[in-house]
């Protein structure tokens, strides 16, 4: 759906991509993701508590976690949750919605945001669209249309991308069982392991058609300005001239000495927006599985999970067992 809304961030080019990231700068800084850890972790732990011994990770857990973050995190009140919850997953990529009703479904969608950003002018707090609103860069804010492109964008980039890497991430981490057990003894590697799941897994789609402005020289020879290429994230992270043995899922990769930065979240003026948000829900999401799941295993051949063939790559559904 993003690859075709003209006014999404990742499809904007200078200067309107300048000033959007200018006055969106410290809004999604370390210090402010911090201060929603607590609930996202409790978040996490509460769909976690209402599975049962056996449960689909990507029905029970990885779809509705980001969902309800960033719902909460938003301000949408809980008794319009599940309305805000339909219209999202009727975007993702493996969404079946006609187009007719993926149109009708954004239109409805656009026309709420436009109600909650009035509603949180009228009735300020301390959510994340309170930030948005009062976000300035010498006196310039979001306009009104800005603002209501900037929730659609949040709601859609930070919902199915981080189902997926966390789906994708439990499966990597159940084709090696001994990897969960240590995480789940020694849950301070949580953090760098989820550098390694974004290496290893990352970014869980294909990537996005670019059009050079000038030539380039690679290995193979000059590509020359005016060339759409479709930059490669995954290849890049796992060349071995920069990852030693990069095939190795290995969740201790990123302890001890400064490691090489991976590309799961991109690079330059388009580094994702939202990395510190995504990186800290993959965290409290991890942490909650291995300290309150230890013996979370599949129930299905690894090898025979059937993936989805859209946009984001990732696993249909994925069956485990608690213990």
């Amino acid at each position: 759906m993003l690859r075709t809304f003209p006014a999404a961030l990742i499809n904007q080019d200078p200067p309107e991509h300048t000033r959007y990231r200018r006055i969106m700068h410290g809004t999604f800084t370390p210090s402010h993701i911090e201060r929603w850890r607590p609930r996202v972790a409790a978040i996490a732990g509460e769909l976690i508590d209402a599975v049962g011994d056996e449960f689909d990770m990507v029905a029970d857990f990885a779809l509705p976690l980001p969902a309800r973050v960033i719902c909460e995190l938003l301000g949408v009140p809980m008794d319009r949750f599940e309305q805000v919850r339909g219209w999202t997953e009727m975007f993702l990529s493996a969404s079946d919605a006609s187009a007719d009703a993926r149109a009708q479904g954004f239109a409805a969608f656009t026309a709420y945001a436009r109600e909650l950003i009035e509603r949180h002018r009228t009735e300020p707090g301390e959510d994340l669209i309170d930030l948005l609103i009062a976000a300035r860069d010498e006196g310039d804010g979001l306009s009104e249309d800005e603002l209501t492109n900037m929730v659609f964008t949040l709601i859609m980039a930070g919902h199915e991308t981080t189902a997926s890497m966390i789906v994708r991430g439990t499966l990597r981490l159940l084709c090696h069982a001994d990897q969960y057990a240590e995480l789940a003894a020694h849950p301070e590697l949580v953090e760098p392991a989820v550098e390694e799941i974004l290496r290893h897994e990352g970014p869980g789609s294909n990537g996005m058609l670019r059009r050079i402005t000038e030539d380039v020289e690679v290995s193979g020879g000059t590509i020359p300005a005016g060339t759409v290429v479709l930059p490669n994230l995954w290849a890049a992270d796992h060349d071995p001239s920069v990852f030693q043995d990069p095939l190795r899922f290995d969740v201790k990769r990123f302890t001890g000495a400064p490691s090489t930065p991976h590309l799961a979240f991109g690079h330059g003026p388009h580094y994702c927006l939202g990395a510190n948000l995504a990186r800290m829900e993959l965290q409290e999401a991890f942490h909650a599985l291995v300290t309150r799941l230890p013996g979370l295993h599949a129930q299905e051949d690894l090898s025979a999970v059937v993936w989805s063939d859209g946009f984001v790559y990732w696993p249909r559904r994925l069956l485990v067992k608690a213990g």
